[in-house]
């Protein structure tokens, strides 16, 4: 064993180091921080506590980092191209201890270079130590007030907000001015686990009784703390996990007026959506399709609808959404949860806001135009098209949609806010526009068409 696995082994802090383990994957691999963060749960076996806080360290590193470097730099007086990537990733776990998590500096500070000593090495603790030590002098707002000097509005605003530019742009362009800040800082909010139950095969009361609370805006929502898989329901595909956004946009289009005939989820992976319209689309005794062009997540699919009988009501296929196996016209009901930036959902996936760049916007939009094409030749004359993406991004929601309907007079918009009347505050003119701020969701945006 090399002396770094050795000091590793030992080491005395497994909390700290799992989420130093996961932010290095974070950056070398780009690995998606929740999915990495519950592998190396589930391998290291940590007590509820410390992975309580390895989470919170993980993720709120992960959300706050654009921010954190800013005053990294200011604290070290070098750029951190110049330092090791291993060292800044520990120079920003320990940021986050002493500027977000409310622990006594001294603690953070010397944690933090134990660890450095376990993982990188000696050498290196004492500039962890003298940074950190630096970082220490000022509160995170007295940080961002003093580097906030010189800055125009939006710029100021993205630094204490911790956020790149191009969302800040993005949000104050759809917002009321005086939401825009609370906007952004809902998205560095941990949400609740959020469950759905399938139609047919549980029930929210269920879920009450295992020890859950019913959702805000959905009949099928819960929501609990802890681990869903100690639930019945969760471990029998009978429920899962879904934000209640996902679950609102699906019920929108099942209480659309649209004929008869089989329903399709166009964009299934991974599954959570499907495993509601299914239960939905059979409570009407239609037959319900579901396509994924990936294979690994099209199996993510058929493990959602796991719950369901094997009675051939439903059906899950490999396929490609842009360019589909089946007929014109053969659907009553499209779902087109289209690939996109995923600005709505930065609560949960922490990194994802420094890791998209603005022009994912453009490159998005062939892809998201081609799939909304291939949705409303799949859906017969009378047929519902759901348009849904998970941001709010201008580009990637109405504008997709105006395309679309240009110059067809065979299609109707319809107004998607009044299939959720129960969801205040969530309309954007006939388009239907969810906000972690304002409904606890993600921000989730549906646009209804009818075919004619």
């Amino acid at each position: 064993m090399s002396p770094r696995n050795q000091a590793r082994s030992g080491a005395s802090d497994p909390a700290r180091t799992l989420a130093f383990d996961a932010l290095r994957e974070v950056h070398s691999q780009d690995a998606y921080a929740n999915l990495v963060l519950a592998r190396l749960l589930r391998e290291r076996r940590l007590s509820v506590r410390d992975a309580a806080f390895a989470t919170e360290l993980l993720s709120g590193t992960c959300r706050l980092q654009g921010s954190y470097d800013v005053i990294i730099e200011a604290a070290s007086g070098r750029g951190l191209s110049s330092l090791q990537p291993a060292v800044v990733d520990l120079l920003r776990l320990g940021a986050h201890q002493v500027l977000s998590m409310r622990l006594p500096d001294r603690a953070a500070v010397s944690a933090t270079v134990e660890l450095a000593a376990a993982t990188v090495g000696r050498r290196v603790t004492g500039l962890v130590n003298a940074v950190l030590r630096r970082i220490t002098v000022r509160s995170y707002d007295d940080w961002v007030a003093e580097l906030s000097a010189g800055l125009d509005d939006r710029d100021a605003l993205a630094l204490r907000t911790a956020h790149p530019r191009w969302i800040v742009d993005c949000y104050a362009d759809l917002l009321p001015a005086e939401e825009v800040e609370t906007a952004l800082l809902a998205n560095n909010t941990q949400p609740v686990t959020t469950l759905a139950v399938r139609p047919g095969l549980a029930s929210v009361e269920e879920l009450e009784a295992d020890g859950a609370e019913a959702g805000r805006w959905s009949p099928y929502a819960a929501t609990i703390t802890g681990d869903p898989g100690r639930l019945p329901a969760v471990r029998e595909g009978r429920a899962g996990v879904q934000d209640e956004g996902s679950q609102l946009v699906a019920l929108a289009l099942a209480r659309a007026a649209a004929g008869p005939g089989p329903w399709l989820d166009l964009c299934a992976g991974p599954g959570g959506k499907s495993a509601l319209l299914a239960g939905l689309a059979g409570a009407q005794g239609a037959l319900f399709v579901a396509s994924e062009p990936a294979r690994h997540r099209a199996a993510l699919v058929q493990s959602a609808l796991r719950g369901y009988p094997a009675d051939g009501g439903r059906v899950v296929l490999a396929a490609d959404g842009t360019c589909p196996p089946w007929k014109p016209d053969s659907f009553a009901r499209v779902l087109a949860d289209v690939p996109c930036t995923g600005l709505g959902a930065l609560r949960r996936r922490p990194e994802s806001r420094w890791r998209r760049p603005p022009e994912a916007v453009t490159e998005l939009h062939p892809l998201q135009r081609a799939l909304l094409g291939s949705a409303l030749q799949s859906v017969r004359p009378g047929g519902v098209v759901a348009y849904v993406t998970c941001s709010p991004h201008h580009d990637e929601t109405a504008v997709v949609v105006e395309e679309a309907l240009a110059g067809r007079e065979d299609l109707e918009l319809l107004d998607a806010p009044a299939l959720v009347p129960e969801v205040p505050d969530a309309a954007l003119g006939a388009f239907l526009q969810l906000w972690p701020h304002r409904h606890g969701t993600d921000a989730m945006f549906l646009a209804l068409v009818r075919r004619l």
